[in-house]
């Protein structure tokens, strides 16, 4: 059976997605730290991503939430 669809992100989808810069996710991409495929332009896929934000969980951040920003980038992933 097939599993269920992740979507690919370009770098600067992947970038808006984690609140980090373009260059920043390609610094993570050459130290292997998030996977692409390279299929003419590097895509990310949407299971590496989730996979990455729950490996390297958000900083502690000011406000009442207590998920250090993951519900706002499970959001961004999904679209919910």
């Amino acid at each position: 059976m097939v599993e269920a669809y992740k979507p690919l992100y370009t770098v600067r989808q992947a970038a808006q997605i984690l609140l980090m810069n373009v260059s920043a996710v390609y610094g993570l991409m050459n130290t292997g730290q998030l996977p692409y495929l390279n299929l003419g332009q590097k895509k990310i896929r949407g299971s590496d991503l989730e996979r990455f934000i729950e490996k390297y969980p958000a900083a502690e951040t000011k406000g009442n939430c207590d998920d250090g920003g993951q519900a706002n980038a499970e959001k961004s992933i999904y679209g919910h």
